[in-house]
C-alpha cells in the first residue's frame, strides 16, 4: 500500500514518522522550514520515552508532488500498453490521510483530486465532526471515510514533533456499510505494524462524535480558562467545567440518536488525566500565536448543532458568548 499524508503537524507528522520507521511506503506533504528539516534530517520525535530521529522520509510540497506524478503520467502515450498505464497508476497513493486544520480543508481538494487514482481512499483525520461527509461531497469520485485521532502532539520547532502522553489511536470507517473495502483492513494492519493503535469502526458516526466529545470540551474549557492540562487534572472549577461540557455533548448525542458505548465522562477524564501537564489544544496554541483557528468548528458549531436538534447547552452557550471576540 502506498500512503500520502497531507500535513506534517503533530498529527500528520507522527503518522508519517511511525509508518516510515516501520518501513511503510509513505510520503508526507509539508511546507516551509519544517519541510526542509524533514528532507535533510527526517522527523525528530520527542516522546515520554525519549527522543529519536526517523529518517529518511519522503517529503514534498504539494506542487512538487503533483508535478512528479504528472511527469510520470505524461510519459505514457495513448499507444503504450495497459501494463505501462497500470505501472503509472501504481505510483499514485492508495490511501491519503488528510491531517490539515478544518479551515484549510477545501484548499486541499484540488491536490487530492490531482494525485489520486480512482481506487484511492481518503481518510480525513481532523478535530472537527462531520468532515468526512463534507469532503465526500467535494470528491464524489473517490471513497472518503470519516476518521479521528487520539494524540497530543505539536511541532516544537521545524523538523521536531513533541508528543505529550502515550496515547496514539486512529479511528476510521465508512458511513455506509456497502462502501467497506478490503483495503481498509490492510490500512488497519499497516498502522498496527507501525505501532499505532488502529480501529476500523463499525459505527464511525458514533465513534467520531465520541472523540469530538473530548476535543471540543477541552478546547472550549482550555481557552476559556487559558489553562493547560495540569489545571484540569485536579479538582476545581476548570475540571468541573470540562465535565459539564462533556455531559452537554452527551445530551447532544442523545438528541442526534447516538448512544455512546462508554461512560463518556469517565472515558474523557481518563484521556485528560493521561496527558502531560503542559499539554494544550492546538486551537489554544493557534489563537495564542495569532493564527487562524478551528474555534468555529470546535465551539460555535456545537451551539448551532444544539439549535438544530432542539437541545439546551447552557455551558456551551455561555462560553461561546464569552469567546465571541476570538471569532473576529
Amino acid at each position: 500500500m502506498k500512503y500520502c499524508v497531507i500535513g506534517a503537524g503533530g498529527t500528520g507528522g507522527c503518522i508519517a514518522a511511525y509508518m516510515a520507521r516501520a518501513g511503510k511506503d509513505i510520503t508526507v506533504i509539508a511546507r516551509g522550514e519544517h519541510l526542509e528539516q524533514i528532507r535533510t534530517q527526517g522527523i525528530r520525535l520527542e516522546t515520554v520515552k525519549g527522543t529519536e530521529v526517523v529518517s529518511p522520509i519522503a517529503a514534498y510540497e504539494m506542487s512538487e508532488y503533483m508535478n512528479q506524478l504528472a511527469q510520470k503520467s505524461a510519459e505514457v502515450s495513448a499507444e503504450e500498453s495497459a501494463e505501462k498505464v497500470m505501472e503509472i497508476s501504481a505510483g499514485r497513493p492508495d490511501v491519503i490521510f488528510v491531517c490539515v486544520k478544518g479551515y484549510s480543508l477545501e484548499q486541499v481538494v484540488p491536490f487530492i483530486r490531482e494525485v489520486s487514482k480512482k481506487e484511492t481512499i481518503v481518510i480525513p483525520i481532523l478535530n472537527l465532526y462531520g468532515t468526512g461527509a463534507k469532503l465526500q461531497k467535494l470528491l464524489p469520485e473517490l471513497l472518503v471515510t470519516d476518521g479521528c485521532i487520539y494524540i497530543a502532539a505539536k511541532i516544537r520547532e521545524p523538523g521536531t514533533i513533541q508528543m505529550n502522553g502515550t496515547i496514539f489511536r486512529i479511528v476510521y470507517g465508512v458511513r455506509d456499510s456497502d462502501e467497506l473495502r478490503r483495503e481498509l483492513f490492510i490500512v488497519a494492519e499497516d498502522l498496527r505494524q507501525s505501532g499505532i493503535e488502529a480501529v476500523l469502526s463499525e459505527n464511525i458516526r458514533r465513534d467520531a462524535l465520541q472523540k469530538f466529545s473530548y476535543v471540543s470540551p477541552m478546547a472550549a474549557a482550555g481557552l476559556y480558562f487559558n489553562a493547560n492540562a495540569e489545571r484540569f487534572q485536579v479538582t476545581g472549577d476548570e475540571r468541573d467545567t470540562f465535565v459539564a461540557l462533556v455531559k452537554e455533548m452527551d445530551k447532544l448525542a442523545e438528541a442526534m440518536g447516538i448512544s455512546f458505548q462508554v461512560d463518556i465522562v469517565r472515558n474523557n477524564l481518563a484521556i485528560l488525566d493521561a496527558l502531560s501537564p503542559e499539554a494544550s489544544t492546538s486551537m489554544q496554541r493557534d489563537i495564542a500565536a495569532g493564527k487562524p483557528s478551528e474555534i468555529d468548528g470546535l465551539i460555535y458549531e456545537v451551539v448551532r448543532m444544539a439549535e438544530r436538534y432542539g437541545v439546551e447547552l447552557p455551558n456551551y452557550q455561555k462560553i461561546a458568548k464569552e469567546l465571541e471576540s476570538y471569532s473576529t
